[in-house]
């Protein structure tokens, strides 16, 4: 009975047959795993009792054996039972998987310190090792660095709203203030006070310029290059800035800058040579990581955003990726120009895609 052949399947009610797939297709889908075609059908087997996923990867049954199914209610009311290994009565394994990784973020987020590995571990059932492997697949990076990322989130939020600066990195999960002083600078880019003022008591250099792009504004905090922008509209690339450091001092037509602004015009006509000084970029953790990669790009070579993202551990992660690209507020020193569509195509870019295409151009000559 369990055991259809295609000849009595022709005779069968549609429900069977709703998908468009023959038995051809879903027997080659079996044969390959394929695991677009798991939710499109089932398959029983008739020796072993059970039924499974196309993608399951039990030992391959003879077709003989093999009957098709349009969903898991119908396998079972033909007296079949769910595979233990593919587990086809349960959401997909990328499903099960998401859901796990987004059940740590919330352990991590209403934590009011830090959790370590193990304790996140327990809590989800599984060893230390998977959690970390599978965190880091769906996220592009790790539970730590994730947590760290939180933490820096809710002292920005704190600064804003707490009575004090003590309680608002208390608040945060920072167990001691020296242990957040100490990466503060790197976490903000300014002081804490200064960063609860919106930037007030912070100074910011900056100067505008002519290259061969267009306008040009780059500007710097002590840390380092906050901003490098390119537009038509050097009023707006002004308005830019003080729109990212509205309480900040921003102090234009230095002299002593104009050193600074060289090296990044330099940098623009000639994208090869690099750009050897100091950055201040913050961004979450997983902008930073696309960032970091990015800047191991080679002048002269592309990569796609798929490409990137399995760079970052994100095998998934194109349209994260392609996000990242777009926040990156340092044009050219970090290469998000370098990153082009699947197809090998120029897509879109923060600063024209014309003015990637140039630089690509320049690149390639180089």
């Amino acid at each position: 009975m369990n055991d259809i052949r295609n000849d009595e399947r022709d005779n069968e009610p549609d429900n069977e047959r709703d998908d468009g797939w023959d038995d051809a297709r879903r027997w080659s889908a079996v044969q390959a795993r394929d695991a677009a075609a798991d939710g499109v059908f089932y398959y029983s087997v008739r020796t072993t009792g059970v039924y499974c996923r196309p993608s399951c990867g039990a030992r391959p049954a003879l077709r003989a054996n093999v009957a098709f199914h349009a969903s898991t209610a119908d396998a079972e009311a033909a007296g079949f039972r769910p595979c233990l290994r593919c587990r086809p009565d349960e959401p997909p394994l990328a499903e099960r998987h998401a859901a796990l990784v987004a059940e740590v973020c919330r352990l991590i987020d209403a934590a009011d310190e830090e959790p370590d590995l193990a304790t996140l571990a327990e809590a989800s059932g599984i060893s230390r090792f998977h959690l970390h492997r599978l965190f880091k697949a769906q996220t592009g990076i790790t539970p730590k660095a994730y947590a760290a990322a939180r933490r820096k989130a809710r002292v920005h939020e704190g600064l804003a709203s707490e009575p004090s600066v003590t309680e608002a990195i208390y608040a945060a999960g920072y167990n001691s203030s020296g242990r957040f002083y100490a990466t503060s600078r790197a976490a903000l880019g300014m002081t804490p006070t200064a960063f609860r003022r919106g930037g007030q008591g912070a100074t910011i250099r900056f100067a505008i310029a002519q290259c061969s792009l267009g306008a040009l504004l780059v500007a710097s905090t002590d840390v380092g290059i906050c901003a490098i922008l390119l537009g038509d509209d050097p009023d707006q690339l002004a308005r830019d800035l003080q729109d990212r450091f509205p309480n900040a001092e921003l102090v234009g037509a230095e002299r002593d800058y104009e050193a600074v602004v060289a090296q990044v015009i330099g940098m623009v006509e000639t994208p090869h040579v690099g750009l050897d000084l100091p950055l201040d970029v913050r961004g979450t953790a997983f902008q930073q990581r696309v960032w970091q990669a990015l800047r191991g790009i080679p002048a002269g070579r592309t990569v796609s955003y798929t490409e990137l993202a399995a760079l970052v551990g994100s095998q998934n992660g194109a349209r994260a990726v392609a996000g990242a690209c777009a926040a990156n507020p340092v044009a050219v020193a970090i290469p998000c120009h370098r990153v082009v569509r699947n197809d090998g195509g120029l897509s879109g870019y923060r600063w024209g895609v014309e003015r990637k295409r140039t630089l690509l151009e320049r690149e390639g000559s180089q």
